[in-house]
């Protein structure tokens, strides 16, 4: 796997009343909109213990030692929210995953990366069971979670393992889905300004109670589409920028792979008097067969990437339960969903060696330039009079753009039974089986076998050497469509009691000692099936990859009690859990987790907490038996930089590694800025681990009802972590810190042979190998802030009481540290305040959320504000201000308005505006040679961008935004 250490530590707390409410005090029983969901003060003594995310254990007070955020579904109606990404990652805990904006890197998915750990460490919940996961990375797609069924979503900050099992090492998310009683209806459209973009979604639900109110049953479905917009729809990324990290002044830069053509000469042929003479390279102009000397022409590849992909989703499902007498209840839950989601990118650009019969290709070039190939291949010391290797570069837009549909069908099944035993203890038993199937079709895909055969005379001659060249008949010649698919499937049987030791108390007041022990068994297992093109390595376009297929399973047991004692106003609570898993990898076998946390009351309206945590990550499918794939990330050759010297240490290393004393800084060396690297599995993983502190307060003064205050401090460290080092780290690590060829930081670039062309380039022909390790160290820490207030107001146009609610929330976090350590002693990459290259998405030092909604009887006005503070940009050997560039991303703020109105009391609507104020990156002028003309406010970014000129899963690229929505209960 390849990650991206996005280094982001965004908040905890949240929870929106009316809006947003924060989680002091928890309790989430409220079906009026205009309360806060929270209500701080003592619970009531008749309330029946319930479970709360992060524990096994009923109780009735239900304040954790562990930070719990909770998001009410009030913020999903009043952000016009359909897909559950859209909320999820605006909160201050998330730093963006894969969303609707992530086209190139993208899956067609939306993930959740808490505290920007990445992904495959956040444990997703719904209902507090595990969900279906959809690739061999054993990720849950957001995609497939029903959002108008959500009645919360709890966030516990810190590693789970000790309740939860595997994956919760940055914490959990927990989706809480509602009961319906009778039936809903739905739907919601949304537009931007630019009237591009739609989004539109439909949905029903029926729910009752059966049988004297003995059982209950709940069906659903959904249906959601979401139309396309190109990033050439939007002025800031119409063209591809760059050119700081080359030394240019920011300018339209794009690809060295042209629809024209480029061919570069590479042998030893003499090239005096060829318009190869100065750099070795020849482009094709508007008159096809006739070629000049390149002179930086670049292709314009952005207009027709998608900057928002479009989506068709159908979800149907239900759950139900059953007293089947003495308290003992049997329950299901079902749900399938069919999502697909496409990607496009430019067309195919074909790079690389290939042999060229000259007869072959003679017709296709005038005289005088044939005469030049001519004269280099009679001047080559190999002999072959017939053939000659020429780099070429050739962008098929004849073929049309690449498109890559993913359709994903998914499925969950769940069974089980709940009850008493006896007076004082209960029992939960069930089991799970889901199952993802994903196919996979690309369209725009290139044969390198077929391309080949078109050059070397071995079949029909292809006409690539001009704009427009490549016939009906040439085209699908070499196209191919190629298709793969994945298959993912998890079982879970979880049992557990739980319940007191009878009237057990430590104290008269307190409330009885609680426990809860259980045992669980997961069996996960994956697959990835390319066709035989893309296993072959024979496409060209999307990134081909081998056969990966893989399971195992873990069985657990665990253990969990809670020591509540109360002594007069003040309350003490010890907690603590364990739990001891086997798995069947040999190299992970039987590992421990544990927690232990505390709370002391003082007095009612103040409450310290404290925890601490050990948790664990068994690699996951991808890891340990993923087969080698080729990918293009990003990266900057150590070789082609001003340090590069001839005699120096950084040089002679380059030297070694086969680039010419010639070309050493120059930082044209590479052909692109996407270099291939090859990336693969490694089944000798072992698990990682993770320790995770919280310490924090809670204020709920008496004297001011409706006010509630957290504060907590976290701390999260990851060792043993697993990690495929990015190509820009390895270099790092190899040419500018360990500069030895035989150490293990530099195996990638000198263990398999050769990786260079004979001008230093790296091609695809033996890419560098770089494979997960256990040598990584992760690491987060910070302050999490959420303050609510809940009043009323002596003003009112809507009802005879004079009076309105007023909510108001705010949730934020300052990012301490948030770090990665390749490997021990290598250098620590600090990314708190940072993006860029090696930091991925930005990790604002000051993240915050906050909402005032007032609710005046049916009418709800609600504005919520958005902020992220300034970051900087983490590449210290470019000044990308100095060449119009972008070193230093201003601080951001956006603002949401919103107004719902219960027109009856069966009938809801919403309208709202997202994005007041169309903020938006800069839109670039340029002048007469494509250079950026205006001056760069901060917002657009080149070299140093994720794509479209900036970071879309973080900023805002749509612009001004309307939604309409109406929803009917009868």
């Amino acid at each position: 796997m390849s990650y991206r250490f996005t280094k982001a530590s965004l908040l905890t707390g949240t929870v929106m009343a009316g809006a947003m409410i924060a989680s002091p005090a928890l309790a989430q029983a409220d079906d009026q909109d205009n309360e806060p969901a929270t209500q701080p003060g003592v619970q009531a003594e008749e309330a029946a213990p319930i479970v709360v995310t992060g524990s096994r254990i009923a109780r009735r007070n239900v304040e954790t030692a562990a930070p719990i955020a909770v998001i009410q579904d009030e913020e999903f109606k009043l952000s016009g929210t359909v897909n559950v990404e859209n909320v999820v990652n605006t909160l201050p805990q998330v730093v963006p995953g894969f969303t609707s904006n992530s086209n190139n890197p993208g899956t067609g998915t939306a993930t959740l990366n808490l505290r920007g750990l990445g992904s495959a460490r956040t444990l997703v919940l719904v209902n507090d069971r595990r969900w279906m996961f959809y690739d061999t990375s054993q990720v849950v797609d957001l995609n497939t979670i029903p959002s108008f069924l959500l009645d919360s979503v709890d966030v516990v900050t810190g590693g789970a393992s000790a309740v939860y099992g595997s994956d919760a090492l940055s914490g959990v998310v927990n989706f809480n889905l509602r009961q319906i009683d009778g039936i809903e209806m739905g739907g919601q459209y949304s537009i931007t300004e630019r009237g591009d973009g739609a989004r539109y979604e439909v949905h029903g639900a029926i729910g009752t109670s059966f049988d004297d109110g003995r059982g209950s049953a709940t069906v659903f479905a959904e249906y959601f589409n979401r139309d396309s917009i190109f990033q050439g729809d939007r002025g800031f990324s119409n063209f591809a920028l760059g050119g700081e990290s080359f030394g240019l002044n920011q300018l339209q830069f794009g690809s060295s792979t042209l629809p024209n053509g480029v061919i570069r000469y590479f042998g030893d042929g003499d090239r005096t008097g060829t318009d190869f003479a100065a750099n070795n390279a020849v482009v094709f102009d508007d008159v096809a067969g006739d070629f000049r000397q390149r002179a930086g022409d670049t292709y314009n590849y952005a207009p027709v990437n998608y900057l928002q992909i479009p989506q068709e989703r159908y979800l149907i499902g239900g759950y139900a339960d059953y007293d089947i007498g003495g308290g003992h209840t049997f329950y299901t839950e079902v749900a399938f969903v069919n999502n697909r989601v496409a990607q496009e990118l430019a067309a195919t650009p074909v790079t690389g060696s290939f042999t060229v019969n000259l007869d072959t290709i003679e017709p296709f070039l005038n005289a005088a330039d044939f005469a030049q190939l001519q004269q280099l291949n009679a001047t080559e010391t190999d002999g072959d009079p017939d053939n000659i290797l020429l780099f070429l570069q050739r962008r098929t837009i004849e073929t049309g753009a690449r498109n890559s549909l993913d359709e994903r069908n998914a499925f969950r099944v769940l069974g089980g039974i709940s009850g008493p035993i006896g007076d004082y203890l209960s029992y939960d038993a069930y089991y799970m089986y889901a199952r993802t199937r994903n196919a996979n079709v690309q369209d725009g895909n290139i044969s390198r076998s077929a391309f080949q055969a078109g050059l070397d005379g071995t079949a029909a001659p292809i006409n690539i050497f001009g704009l427009g060249t490549l016939t009906d008949d040439m085209v699908n010649q070499i196209s191919i469509r190629a298709q793969n698919g994945d298959v993912s499937t998890l079982e879970n049987a979880v049992a557990t009691v739980s319940g007191t030791f009878g009237d057990f108390a430590i104290g008269a007041d307190s409330e009885p000692v609680a426990f809860a022990v259980g045992a669980e068994y997961r069996g996960v297992a994956s697959q990835f099936i390319p066709d035989t093109a893309l296993a072959s390595g024979d496409v060209i376009g999307f990134n081909a990859g081998n056969p990966t297929e893989g399971s195992y399973n873990v069985k657990e047991l665990f253990a969990e009690v809670n020591v509540p004692i109360e002594f007069g106003s003040a309350r003490l609570e010890f907690t603590g859990a364990g739990r001891y898993s086997d798995y069947s990898l040999d190299n992970v076998g039987g590992v421990w987790t544990y927690a232990g946390g505390v709370e002391f009351s003082p007095i009612p309206d103040v409450t310290l907490r404290g925890q601490y945590q050990r948790a664990v990550r068994a690699p996951n499918v991808g890891e340990l038996f993923g087969g080698q794939s080729i990918g293009f990330p990003g990266a900057t050759d150590p070789c082609g930089t001003a340090a590069a010297t001839a005699g120096s240490a950084l040089g002679n290393l380059c030297v070694a590694n086969g680039v010419p004393v010639a070309n050493l800084g120059n930082p044209g060396i590479q052909l692109n800025a996407q270099i291939p690297a090859l990336f693969g599995g490694n089944p000798n993983l072992e698990e990682e681990t993770g320790d995770s502190w919280t310490a924090g307060i809670v204020l709920q003064p008496s004297f001011l009802p409706g006010l509630a205050i957290t504060a907590d401090y976290f701390d999260i460290e990851i060792a043993n972590a697993i990690t495929t080092i990015s190509l820009q780290n390895s270099f790092d690590l190899c040419f500018n810190q360990v500069q030895d060829p035989n150490a293990p930081a530099c195996g990638a670039f000198f263990g398999n042979g050769p990786i260079r062309n004979a001008a230093g380039a790296i091609t695809t022909a033996n890419p560098p190998v770089l494979g997960g390790q256990n040598v990584a160290t992760l690491g987060v820490s910070g302050v999490d802030l959420q303050a609510t207030y809940s009043t009323t107001i002596p003003f009112s146009l809507m009802t005879d009481t004079g009076e309105q609610d007023f909510n108001l929330s705010f949730l934020g976090t300052w990012t301490e540290k948030s770090f990665f350590e390749p490997f021990a002693g290598a250098d620590i990459v600090e990314c708190a305040g940072k993006f860029g290259i090696n930091c991925g998405e930005p990790t604002p030092s000051f993240k915050w959320t906050a909402r005032a909604s007032f609710v005046d009887g049916p009418l709800t006005t609600s504005i919520r504000w958005r902020h992220l503070s300034a970051v900087d940009d983490d590449d210290d050997t470019v000044d990308y201000n100095a060449f119009n560039g972008v070193e230093r991303i201003p601080a951001y703020d956006i603002l949401d308005l919103t107004f719902s109105a219960e027109a009856t009391e069966n009938v809801t609507v919403t309208v709202g505006v997202n994005n007041i104020f169309d903020t938006l990156p800069q839109t670039p002028t340029f002048d007469a040679d494509g250079f950026v003309s205006s001056t760069n406010n901060g917002t657009l970014l080149g070299d140093n961008q994720e794509q479209a000129n900036t970071y879309p899963s973080t900023y805002e690229v749509l612009g001004r935004d309307f939604f309409v929505s109406a929803l009917l209960k009868f």
